[in-house]
């Protein structure tokens, strides 16, 4: 899957909140200052292009929505974060996070204990 540029991940996070919209949806929902009309819809175009959004006409206008869902791109891109960044190991991008990123002991007891109940999934499901 192909990577996509900073204001298109802008744009399909807000077509992923509201689930289909149109251009002056999709501004009204983007930070200040406001991008203008024609470089939203043209953004679009590109991601329509790229096959992570289609749309359904109504007259002369279009309602867009995502093809691709958050968590498909999500998974996708993270995985290549950790195969580029980490050597694919997630044990080293665990190790930056606890070393690296100050987290609080709230943080990791919270991320213990999400790891001890996939682990009991683990063990159950053998």
């Amino acid at each position: 899957m192909v990577r996509l540029t900073k204001a298109e991940e802008q744009i399909m996070q807000v077509l992923w909140k509201l689930e289909s919209a149109f251009v002056k949806d999709v501004i009204g929902e983007l930070p200040l200052p406001k991008p203008a009309y024609n470089t939203v819809s043209t953004i679009i175009r590109i991601l329509e292009k790229k096959k992570f959004v289609s749309y359904k006409s109504h007259g002369k206008s279009h309602e867009y929505f995502a093809l691709v869902s958050k968590a498909e791109y999500r998974k996708n891109q993270f995985g290549g974060f950790v195969r580029n960044y980490f050597e694919n190991s997630y044990k080293s991008l665990a190790s930056f996070f606890t070393n690296e990123e100050n987290l609080s002991l709230e943080e990791l007891v919270e991320i213990q204990s999400l790891i001890e109940k996939e682990i009991e999934k683990k063990k159950n499901n053998k």
